[in-house]
């Protein structure tokens, strides 16, 4: 930036100039002080700035219409270095600007676009006379996937011979399916009991992470499940040895990281999108697929993250429940009796159940999403893995096990015993 006392250093020092063409002394002064200005110093053409001082033994003095050309230059030359000024100065508010503002200049299409600050979540079905029949419908789902999921989480914590590897891996899957329902449930009904349809920027990306979270969470505990099952089928003779409880923490934390990393990598990358004016999801809930769909930028990018990122957290992990429950097949049908063969397939059906459900729910979403343009029956598919499964588990896993059932009658007749 040029100070004042520079310039006028520079203007004080154009003392008497001649016209080339005489014994000439070069003048450094005023390019050194250009490049410590920071600004590019002046070609080295003929003028005030360029002129040489002529030796003293010739006193020639420049003519009256020189002089008006020397000063004519000198106004040329402040006016260029007031715009060379300006435009430093703007370049660095724009840099400025654009590092510390919050919405980034983004690669955007043609058309109407705006900074999203609300989206409107359709529900399931716009008609005005269905909503009070969603509304107690999915009101009757939700508690019941609620507390039947808190009372597995109670009877295992309760009953020290449910203090298991199984009973451990379904308390923490019961735990996330209270959470994943409550992400999701509680808006629709919020939007249904108000007749709104609105959910701000920030509450839909709040969503979008923690579906993915708890979805993600979901996944990697159904794995560790079918683990467990190999290991209690195919080895039982060292069950306990290798299913410790330090190892089954272990398995517990990395995968819930996981999640949380594979949600705030996608929400980050949502981040980054400009939407449309047209902000309406067919969704009873801030799906990513959907949202991906009303960005008016470019989602090559979050299209490629999806798809990667399902493959790796979705296929590979089904592929280690295919493999573990091949290896259980095998081994269950070396059981002599009929009886062991029912009993180990009676223990592994319940989680078979769950992972059918789970999983072809889920990657029908996807496969829906990228083969139809049916927004509405990818809504329906959603319902499945994110309102049936939670609530089918609890009776899943009580009705088909003599041991929850009689942990369950236990804390029932405790908690009855107490009021």
């Amino acid at each position: 930036m040029i100070c004042s006392s520079s310039v006028s250093e520079i203007t004080e020092n154009r003392d008497t100039r001649q016209a080339p063409g005489f014994p000439l002394t070069p003048l450094f002064q005023h390019q050194r002080m250009w490049l410590f200005s920071g600004l590019p110093a002046p070609l080295p053409v003929w003028g005030p700035h360029s002129l040489y001082r002529l030796s003293s033994q010739q006193g020639n003095r420049l003519s009256p219409s020189r002089k008006g050309e020397e000063k004519r230059w000198e106004r040329g030359t402040q006016e260029k270095k007031i715009d060379v000024f300006k435009k430093v100065s703007l370049k660095f508010c724009f840099l400025v600007t654009s590092i510390f503002s919050i919405k980034p200049l983004r690669n955007v299409k043609s058309g109407n676009f705006s900074a999203a600050t609300e989206f409107l979540l359709l529900g399931l079905s716009e008609d005005p006379q269905l909503q009070p029949l969603l509304f107690c419908v999915f009101l009757s789902v939700y508690l019941v996937s609620v507390f039947g999921n808190l009372l597995i989480i109670l009877a295992i914590v309760y009953d020290s011979h449910l203090h298991t590897p199984m009973y451990f891996f379904l308390s923490n899957l019961s735990f996330v399916d209270i959470c994943l329902t409550s992400t999701t449930i509680p808006k629709m009904l919020v939007n249904i009991q108000t007749q709104s349809k609105s959910i701000c920027y920030t509450g839909c990306l709040t969503q979008i992470c923690f579906v993915l979270t708890f979805a993600g969470s979901e996944n990697g505990i159904l794995v560790m499940m079918a683990f467990d099952r190999f290991v209690a089928i195919c080895h039982p003779l060292r069950y306990k040895a290798i299913m410790n409880p330090k190892l089954c923490r272990l398995l517990v934390l990395p995968s819930f990281l996981i999640s949380v990393l594979d949600a705030l990598l996608h929400t980050l990358m949502a981040l980054r999108l400009s939407f449309c004016t047209d902000l309406e999801i067919p969704h009873f809930f801030c799906e990513l697929a959907h949202v991906l769909k009303l960005a008016c930028s470019d989602i090559l990018i979050n299209n490629i993250l999806v798809y990667l990122v399902t493959s790796l957290l979705g296929v590979v992990p089904l592929s280690g429940i295919i493999i573990s429950y091949t290896q259980i097949v095998s081994s269950v049908l070396k059981i002599p009796s009929a009886g062991g063969k029912y009993k180990a397939f009676s223990i592994c059906g319940s989680h078979l159940i769950v992972v059918s459900l789970f999983y072809g729910t889920g990657f029908g979403v996807y496969l829906s999403s990228a083969a139809t343009h049916s927004s509405r029956k990818s809504a329906i598919v959603s319902v499945m893995y994110t309102v049936v499964t939670p609530m089918m588990n609890p009776f899943i896993y009580s009705l088909r096990n003599k041991d929850m059932m009689g942990a369950l009658r236990k804390l029932i007749s405790r908690i009855s015993a107490s009021h």
